[in-house]
């Protein structure tokens, strides 16, 4: 913006498109006389040029006429205004904060509802040979869900896991030792069951029982039938293993080829008795890994520690499974 100024006067007239300084005027001060623009240096350092007044007379007069006088008012605050640049928003007061875009919150992202798990199917009927353990999945470490008595029918759904088998149990998938399950109804337990074991009470006596689970009891009582000439029996004791919760039978023999015989008796019959496993002659034979048949256990350092002397028996107690 350029400013006018008075300073250093010098008196003109006008010749065609030439202005020609009057010498007669040289020295004169006063303010009739024509004011040319001067520019000046603002604050601010730009240059501005502001119309302060103007004369003018005709060609060859020497009389100055009355000085034509244009004065313009200029807004020192527009000059400030200007000299920032028009675009320059004024400052916001103290203590103000100058507004920010905020972001926009992004939509949450939809939740896939889960995908419901299919109810089971049956594809048929079984029947439980022992008093069975139902549990959440196929594993004897998964959780006990019911216990089944022998003799139980339930719905299968043809789907298997090694030695396990799916069953529908109060409307829900779960799981038994396939072992244990028989297409035909097992009969009534009597005396003498239809299949030819005796579970009538032993001759020599029913003390071992006490402390015994059913399925362990059963055992007692078919072997002492079959084998009439053992009479000691080593049942539940304290301490940890099956036998501390009754759910092993030590059947003392006298001689390898009893032992051996009555071995192969409780393992040709494990289902109807709820047999898990049998250690005969530090040998093992076990209802999960049947298929291996018997596997040499490690050597304990005596006879009665490596069963030389004794039939091991353990059952699945009130469970097969």
């Amino acid at each position: 913006m350029v400013a006018w100024s008075t300073a250093n006067v010098v008196p003109c007239s006008v010749k065609g498109d030439e202005q020609v300084p009057n010498a007669r005027h040289k020295h004169a001060k006063s303010p009739q006389y024509a004011r040319r623009v001067v520019p000046l240096v603002l604050a601010s350092g730009i240059l501005a040029a502001v119309p302060v007044g103007v004369t003018a007379w005709p060609e060859g007069s020497d009389d100055l006429p009355a000085v034509a006088r244009m004065t313009v008012t200029v807004d020192p605050l527009r000059l400030e205004s200007v000299s920032r640049g028009l675009d320059e928003r004024p400052p916001l007061p103290r203590g103000t904060r100058s507004p920010t875009a905020t972001a926009a919150t992004p939509a949450p992202t939809p939740t896939a509802a889960p995908t419901p798990t299919p109810e089971p199917t049956a594809i048929g009927q079984l029947y439980v040979t022992t008093a069975l353990n139902v549990r959440s999945g196929p594993s004897r470490d998964a959780e006990v869900l019911a216990v089944l008595a022998r003799g139980t029918e339930v719905a299968v759904t043809g789907t298997t896991e090694g030695s396990w088998t799916q069953v529908i149990h109060d409307g829900v998938a779960a799981w038994v030792n396939g072992e244990y399950l028989s297409e035909t109804k097992p009969a009534e337990e009597t005396t003498t069951a239809g299949d030819g074991i005796s579970y009538a009470e032993c001759a020599s006596g029913s003390a071992v029982e006490d402390g015994l689970t059913p399925d362990a009891i059963r055992v007692h009582r078919a072997v002492c039938a079959e084998f009439p000439s053992v009479t000691s029996y080593g049942g539940a004791r304290s301490g940890g293993g099956e036998h501390g919760v009754g759910r092993a039978l030590d059947i003392m023999v006298s001689s390898s080829s009893l032992g051996d015989a009555i071995a192969s008796f409780v393992k040709a019959n494990y289902r109807e008795l709820g047999v898990s496993e049998v250690i005969w002659s530090q040998q093992i034979w076990t209802v999960e890994r049947a298929g291996d048949g018997w596997r040499w256990m490690e050597d304990r350092g005596s006879a009665t520690a490596n069963h030389y002397d004794h039939v091991h028996v353990t059952v699945y107690g009130n469970s097969g499974g």
